[in-house]
């Protein structure tokens, strides 16, 4: 197991390298220019010339991407040309608010969608399997940011049991637990949007799993030594079964915040998916690159973490 670690650990450099290459190439071909869009509309040739040198934007291409990645290796991802703060301290402050927002809207959809996957698979072929597996797929189809919209219409401006933004009322008290309150009550309505596509999906992928799983020989001799059905399925299927579900958890986990960005815009969330956002809408290329590094960090982290959890319910993989 500790070379495995090793050998996934190493591999990682490589791909963080060309992460950065790739995010740093596409941001250079996408069009539009940050010095045009911060002179503004009225302004001189020689004054958009001036905020190109004076960030650097003149330099050759390479060369911009070579003294990128000796930033990015002292921790250094540059400053953002709106909001004029290191990208890094903007990034953190707004991190929080989505690791808060996904975790809990994917954690929720996790778990659920797999009970439910699992419960629909124990019955297969009933009215209950018939039911739960056309409940996810009707949730698989909904949209997430029209999700967001009938949420808010729904419990916020006709019921008015939840807020319709934000992370925060503006006449909360300061102390940590109201603070705290408010922000579990403001963000039940987006980890619920969030989270209502990736329950179809797990109840549709957890039911096939586990379906498959109680069709296997060991199962049907474990029936016949004199387990009970409960046993059989907790500590044999249900284990089993929970292998593809944790690598496409993984896989989620990491690409997420791409559904992070529709459902922090309709709720003014403010978290890397709204950052990435006004980004993009301000050509801030420090933001990008420091955004779209972030996120794709996230993605190789997920998928170590994944192979390393499915290393430890399957050790087969680590030879």
């Amino acid at each position: 197991m500790r070379r495995y670690i090793g050998r996934r650990l190493l591999q990682v450099i490589p791909v963080v390298f060309a992460v950065i290459l790739i995010n740093f190439l596409l941001i250079q071909a996408a069009p539009g220019d940050a010095a045009t869009y911060l002179a503004g509309r009225e302004t001189t040739p020689e004054y958009i010339a001036s905020l190109r040198h004076a960030y650097g934007l003149d330099k050759p291409v390479m060369t911009q991407f070579f003294i990128y990645v000796g930033q990015v290796v002292r921790g250094n991802l540059g400053r953002s040309l709106v909001y004029g703060e290191p990208v890094i301290t903007i990034i953190l402050r707004r991190l929080p608010a989505t690791l808060l927002l996904v975790l809990l809207g994917m954690g929720v959809a996790a778990i659920i969608g797999t009970l439910l996957g699992a419960h629909a698979a124990r019955k297969l072929g009933t009215a209950t399997d018939t039911v739960i597996s056309l409940g996810g797929i009707i949730l698989y189809s909904i949209p997430i940011f029209w999700a967001g919209l009938l949420l808010i219409l729904v419990f916020a401006v006709n019921l008015r049991w939840f807020p319709t933004m934000g992370i925060h009322s503006l006449n909360i008290a300061k102390d940590w637990f109201s603070q705290t309150v408010d922000m579990i009550y403001h963000v039940i309505l987006p980890a619920t949007a969030l989270g209502i596509v990736y329950v179809g999906q797990y109840i549709r992928l957890s039911r096939a799993s586990v379906a498959e799983v109680l069709g296997e020989d060991f199962i049907t001799t474990s029936r016949a030594i004199g387990y009970d059905g409960k046993t059989i399925f907790l500590k044999h299927a249900l284990r089993n079964a929970l292998l593809p579900v944790i690598t496409i958890a993984g896989l989620q986990l990491g690409f997420v915040f791409a559904g992070a960005t529709l459902t922090e815009t309709v709720f003014a969330w403010p978290g890397m998916g709204r950052l990435l956002y006004t980004a993009i809408l301000a050509r801030d290329y420090p933001l990008l690159l420091g955004a779209y590094l972030i996120m794709s960090v996230t993605v190789v982290l997920a998928n170590l973490l994944t192979d390393l959890l499915y290393a430890y319910l399957d050790p087969r993989v680590t030879y």
